[in-house]
């Protein structure tokens, strides 16, 4: 069987699906610098008549389902929405993915962001490399008073989401010694309360956070949830933090509040608009810490997600149940025949 990923992949990864008498081809979106939509991929595919594709954000839509006789088709990503899984389940086809993959890097990306903000490490980087000059000890004890930060210990995080990242999250601010407020209509009482937790509704945590940390995933319901009306809720001293979605703010109503001053500051990781560059509206901020959408960028994240497809890709060869299948109905299918 023949084999294309052109997902980021370790070598061990590659090794072991080659062991086991696969054929692959290698071409990580990475080094070719291509991401292929809709039916780009394709002629790839027909071309080289590959049994089995792994992606992270090239398309596998209908049209190349039909038009290929794929055997497995899966994605690094943990909830892909470049797959048309409806179209391969028709098919018979399995869907793996790799939950978890990146839920530690992103989490601790989300601490960065608060320590970014709570020590104004990106205001006093910018200021150090602008023009500024110590002529005496006016100059130094200005620069100093506008630095000044403040500490996590006995301050309040709240939690927006409390999936697999909003979790780990909670357990290293608890660390901090921060006091930790929930919103999560959907996470058990019990695991909001074994995590230190308090379980409130979202003007509750909005008003009374120093911190606001998005975790949750982007959905109709979560679309825009916080807009202008919840910027005003928060207290002027408070920062944002998102590595979930951008579409779970209104990005132009938080802007506005952070060039007003209705909130202090922001710790962003996903825009509306990427891949990012120096065209970001909120660079021109200091008291904003800009990243590319990088939170998952983890050597140990590949690691895992290629671990974890390997697994679960020789599992199904082996007429074994794979751990994570979006589509665990083909299966069952199968075995009634």
């Amino acid at each position: 069987m023949k084999v294309l990923i052109t997902a980021p992949f370790t070598d061990e990864g590659l090794e072991r699906l080659r062991s086991a008498g696969l054929e692959v081809t290698y071409e990580s979106w990475l080094d070719t610098g291509q991401l292929r939509l809709g039916s780009s991929l394709l002629p790839v595919i027909e071309q080289g008549g590959y049994d089995i594709v792994i992606v992270e954000g090239d398309e596998i839509r209908e049209e190349i389902i039909e038009n290929t006789e794929l055997k497995i088709i899966a994605s690094v990503r943990g909830s892909p929405n470049n797959i048309a899984v409806e179209a391969a389940t028709a098919k018979g086809i399995p869907v793996l993915s790799a939950p978890g993959r990146n839920t530690v890097a992103v989490a601790e990306m989300a601490i960065a962001l608060i320590l970014s903000q709570a020590r104004n490490i990106i205001k006093a980087e910018r200021l150090l490399r602008s023009e500024f000059m110590i002529d005496d000890f006016k100059d130094f004890s200005a620069m100093y008073t506008s630095l000044v930060g403040f500490e996590l210990n006995g301050r309040t995080a709240g939690i927006i989401g409390l999936g697999r990242i909003g979790t780990e999250v909670a357990k290293r601010l608890g660390s901090f010694g921060m006091h930790l407020l929930v919103y999560d209509p959907y996470a058990p009482p019990e695991k909001i309360e074994d995590l230190g937790g308090r379980s409130v509704d979202l003007n509750t945590l909005l008003k009374e956070s120093d911190v606001v940390t998005i975790h949750c995933a982007p959905s109709e319901e979560t679309s825009r949830m916080l807009g202008a009306e919840e910027f005003k809720m928060m207290k002027t001293s408070s920062v944002l933090i998102n590595t979930a979605r951008a579409s779970i703010t209104d990005e132009q109503a938080l802007l506005e509040a952070l060039e007003s001053g209705q909130i202090a500051g922001a710790g962003l990781d996903v825009f509306s608009m990427e891949p990012v560059d120096c065209d970001n509206i909120f660079l021109h901020l200091d008291n904003v810490t800009v990243m590319p959408h990088m939170g998952g960028n983890t050597g140990d994240t590949i690691r895992r997600q290629s671990g974890s497809l390997v697994d679960d890709i020789l599992r199904l060869l082996g007429g074994e149940r794979p751990n994570n299948i979006l589509n665990p109905e083909v299966l069952e299918a199968e075995e009634s025949r």
